[in-house]
Protein backbone atom coordinates (compact mmCIF):
# COMPACT_ATOMS: atom_id res chain seq x y z
CA UNK A 1 0.00 0.00 0.00
CA UNK A 2 1.30 3.18 -0.65
CA UNK A 3 -0.23 6.72 -0.37
CA UNK A 4 -0.34 8.70 -4.03
CA UNK A 5 -1.50 11.64 -2.48
CA UNK A 6 -2.01 12.82 0.77
CA UNK A 7 -5.23 15.76 0.47
CA UNK A 8 -5.65 18.11 3.82
CA UNK A 9 -8.91 20.91 3.85
CA UNK A 10 -8.45 23.25 6.29
CA UNK A 11 -9.89 26.69 6.12
CA UNK A 12 -6.42 27.64 7.20
CA UNK A 13 -3.94 26.84 4.32
CA UNK A 14 -1.53 29.30 5.15
CA UNK A 15 -0.85 28.32 8.59
CA UNK A 16 -1.12 24.78 8.01
CA UNK A 17 1.75 24.84 5.14
CA UNK A 18 3.77 26.88 7.67
CA UNK A 19 4.02 24.35 10.15
CA UNK A 20 4.71 21.58 7.87
CA UNK A 21 7.68 23.21 6.55
CA UNK A 22 8.74 24.25 10.09
CA UNK A 23 8.87 20.75 10.99
CA UNK A 24 9.95 18.96 7.98
CA UNK A 25 11.71 21.03 5.81
CA UNK A 26 9.32 20.95 2.54
CA UNK A 27 8.29 23.55 0.59
CA UNK A 28 4.92 24.05 -0.59
CA UNK A 29 4.73 25.92 -4.26
CA UNK A 30 1.93 28.00 -5.49
CA UNK A 31 -1.74 26.19 -5.77
CA UNK A 32 -2.39 24.17 -8.62
CA UNK A 33 -6.03 24.77 -9.68
CA UNK A 34 -6.57 20.99 -11.50
CA UNK A 35 -5.97 20.07 -7.10
CA UNK A 36 -8.88 22.60 -6.12
CA UNK A 37 -6.28 24.92 -5.55
CA UNK A 38 -4.26 22.91 -3.15
CA UNK A 39 -0.84 24.00 -2.32
CA UNK A 40 1.65 20.62 -2.83
CA UNK A 41 4.96 19.41 -1.72
CA UNK A 42 6.40 15.78 -2.34
CA UNK A 43 6.47 13.26 -0.50
CA UNK A 44 9.51 10.26 0.06
CA UNK A 45 8.49 7.71 -2.39
CA UNK A 46 6.93 10.23 -5.25
CA UNK A 47 3.86 11.25 -4.08
CA UNK A 48 2.13 14.64 -2.80
CA UNK A 49 0.73 16.17 0.09
CA UNK A 50 -1.50 18.77 -0.97
CA UNK A 51 -3.28 21.72 1.53
CA UNK A 52 -6.21 23.59 0.25
CA UNK A 53 -9.37 25.17 1.87
CA UNK A 54 -12.73 23.73 1.50
CA UNK A 55 -14.29 23.96 -2.30
CA UNK A 56 -17.70 24.92 -0.25
CA UNK A 57 -19.52 26.16 2.51
CA UNK A 58 -20.10 22.45 3.57
CA UNK A 59 -17.21 21.30 3.16
CA UNK A 60 -15.56 20.10 6.69
CA UNK A 61 -11.75 20.29 7.32
CA UNK A 62 -10.53 16.47 6.67
CA UNK A 63 -6.93 14.69 6.24
CA UNK A 64 -8.06 11.88 2.87
CA UNK A 65 -5.61 9.60 1.97
CA UNK A 66 -5.36 8.30 -1.89
CA UNK A 67 -4.14 5.19 -2.45
CA UNK A 68 -2.27 4.13 -5.69
CA UNK A 69 -4.16 1.60 -7.43
CA UNK A 70 -3.37 0.17 -10.99
CA UNK A 71 -7.29 -0.33 -12.23
CA UNK A 72 -9.05 2.62 -10.18
CA UNK A 73 -12.47 0.83 -11.64
CA UNK A 74 -11.81 -2.58 -10.58
CA UNK A 75 -10.54 -0.55 -6.65
CA UNK A 76 -13.81 1.44 -6.72
CA UNK A 77 -15.88 -1.81 -7.34
CA UNK A 78 -14.26 -4.08 -4.59
CA UNK A 79 -14.79 -1.00 -2.29
CA UNK A 80 -18.51 -1.33 -2.89
CA UNK A 81 -18.79 -4.58 -2.92
CA UNK A 82 -17.15 -4.79 0.50
CA UNK A 83 -19.28 -1.69 1.73
CA UNK A 84 -17.68 1.35 1.02
CA UNK A 85 -20.04 4.37 0.10
CA UNK A 86 -18.61 5.72 -3.19
CA UNK A 87 -18.92 9.68 -2.59
CA UNK A 88 -17.02 10.80 -5.81
CA UNK A 89 -16.80 8.07 -8.80
CA UNK A 90 -13.97 8.02 -11.04
CA UNK A 91 -12.61 11.42 -12.34
CA UNK A 92 -9.52 12.54 -14.36
CA UNK A 93 -7.64 15.77 -12.72
CA UNK A 94 -5.48 16.67 -16.17
CA UNK A 95 -1.76 16.71 -15.91
CA UNK A 96 -1.80 14.31 -12.26
CA UNK A 97 -4.14 11.29 -13.02
CA UNK A 98 -7.42 9.70 -12.41
CA UNK A 99 -9.21 10.06 -8.60
CA UNK A 100 -11.91 8.80 -6.49
CA UNK A 101 -13.07 8.87 -2.53
CA UNK A 102 -15.29 6.71 -0.96
CA UNK A 103 -17.06 6.35 2.74
CA UNK A 104 -16.20 3.83 5.20
CA UNK A 105 -16.17 3.47 8.84
CA UNK A 106 -17.00 7.07 8.88
CA UNK A 107 -13.37 7.92 7.55
CA UNK A 108 -12.89 9.67 3.69
CA UNK A 109 -10.62 7.77 1.43
CA UNK A 110 -9.28 8.20 -1.81
CA UNK A 111 -8.06 6.07 -4.68
CA UNK A 112 -5.69 7.54 -7.50
CA UNK A 113 -4.36 6.15 -10.48
CA UNK A 114 -1.36 7.49 -12.18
Amino acid sequence: MRVYYLEIVTPDVDAVCAAYEATTGVRFGTPDAALGNARTAGMAGGGLVGVRAPLRATEAPVVRPYWLVDDIDAAVANVAAAGGEIAVPPMAIQGHGTCAIYLVGGVDHGLWQE
